[in-house]
C-alpha cells in the first residue's frame, strides 16, 4: 500500500532517427571590427514611490507594540488568576458539600 508506483518507463521510439554527423566545421569567425560595445546602463524609472521612515514613526510603532504587548500579558495573567480562584473555590465547595453530608 505505501510502495511508490513509478509510471512505466518510456518504450516509444523517435519520430525521425538521429544521424550521427561527420561535420567537423566550425562556424565563421566574427571580424574585431564587428564587435559592438554594449550602451550604458540608464534605469527605468520607478513607478513605486520611496518610503520615508522617520525616527518618530519608529518610536510610535515601538510604543504601539509595546502597549499592545502589555495589553496580552496582563489579559493572560487575569485569565490565569481567574481560573486559580475559581479552582480554589471549588475545592471549598467540594470539601463543604462533603462536610455537610456527613453530618446527617
Amino acid at each position: 500500500m505505501f510502495t511508490p508506483k513509478y509510471p512505466p518507463p518510456d518504450t516509444a521510439t523517435p519520430a525521425v532517427p538521429l544521424q550521427p554527423t561527420n561535420d567537423t566545421t566550425l562556424p565563421p569567425a566574427v571580424p574585431a571590427s564587428a564587435t559592438v560595445t554594449p550602451a550604458p546602463y540608464t534605469p527605468a524609472p520607478s513607478s513605486r514611490t520611496t518610503v520615508q521612515v522617520t525616527p518618530a514613526a519608529v518610536a510610535t510603532g515601538t510604543a504601539a507594540v509595546l502597549v499592545v504587548g502589555t495589553v496580552l500579558v496582563s489579559t493572560l495573567l487575569a485569565v490565569a488568576v481567574t481560573a486559580a480562584s475559581v479552582a480554589l473555590v471549588a475545592v471549598v465547595l467540594r470539601l463543604l458539600l462533603k462536610d455537610l453530608n456527613h453530618k446527617h
